[in-house]
């Protein structure tokens, strides 16, 4: 069974991102209205009552903003941290939150989702890897630095959401305060397009046929400077930029090669640990 994927929105100003299958899917984030997220899926074909929950990667406006009323309107469980629920500063009902535990993976129909710790300046922040009868689909973005279960985790997936913030020359020659430009490029920040780089060329598996490139700043960033950097050396995969403005195209990902083919080897992890690939 394919497995289906796309932005729904982007940034700053946003993050939304689909994972689904024919009959069940999950929003990770929802940082768009409800209206938007609404008419966004019906521009791209796709029935929001197939939408069976919502997982939240951590408090920040941009990643929570539309869920307490697209939860409440369509009776979606929210599945997300005690303390991040704590620190989103809404109110959801008791019935509707579950919560999660990292590296204990969630049943969605046939959809297995598996939250893991993430590196950023937010309380309890995760990423997820969402796995439909073995094709893995990743969502790792707002992250400071590489640790060891994301490498685990992304030689693993068929795709991935992996986010590319910014350029680091135009960070630095950017109007930003110093403290936010050392916020961002901080281990607890963002991944920059060099870094995003560096770590798809050295740890994209030969099964990943599609990588969107996801989280870009509007003030220090480009999509066509993001584009061109990994199209000139996609490995293979299929490169799409996420916009900040409106969704991608629906996109259908097969298994056609099982993920434990895959040529890097990376050991398992038991806890979360920063690598100094960068």
């Amino acid at each position: 069974m394919p497995v289906y994927i796309t932005s729904l929105n982007s940034g700053s100003n946003g993050n939304c991102y689909y994972v689904g299958n024919e009959h069940e899917a999950i929003l990770v984030d929802a940082g768009i209205s409800c209206r938007e997220t609404e008419k966004r899926l019906k521009r791209l074909g796709l029935c929001i009552s197939k939408i069976k929950a919502i997982f939240v990667s951590h408090e920040h406006a941009d990643h929570i903003y539309g869920i307490p009323t697209l939860a409440k309107k369509y009776g979606l469980p929210v599945y997300i941290t005690p303390r991040t629920l704590v620190h989103c500063g809404f109110k959801l009902p008791d019935n509707q939150v579950r919560f999660f535990r990292p590296n204990q993976p969630v049943s969605i129909g046939d959809l297995l989702i598996t939250a893991f710790p993430k590196l950023h300046d937010a309380c309890e922040p995760h990423s997820f890897v969402i796995n439909n009868q073995g094709i893995r689909i990743g969502v790792f973005t707002d992250i400071g630095a590489a640790c060891d279960q994301l490498i685990y985790h992304f030689t693993q997936c068929h795709a991935a959401f992996l986010e590319s913030n910014y350029d680091e020359e135009m960070l630095r020659n950017g109007g930003y305060p110093y403290h936010l430009k050392k916020r961002i490029s901080g281990g607890y920040g963002h991944l920059s397009n060099k870094q995003a780089f560096d770590f798809y060329t050295t740890y994209k598996p030969a099964h990943m046929s599609c990588l969107i490139l996801s989280h870009l700043s509007k003030n220090n960033n480009c999509p066509e400077l993001v584009k061109a950097l990994f199209t000139n050396n996609s490995l293979g995969a299929e490169v799409l930029v996420a916009s900040r403005f409106e969704e991608t195209p629906v996109l259908t990902i097969h298994a056609t090669v099982p993920a434990y083919h895959s040529n890097i080897s990376v050991k398992k992890p038991g806890r979360p640990m920063q690598i100094s690939m960068f």
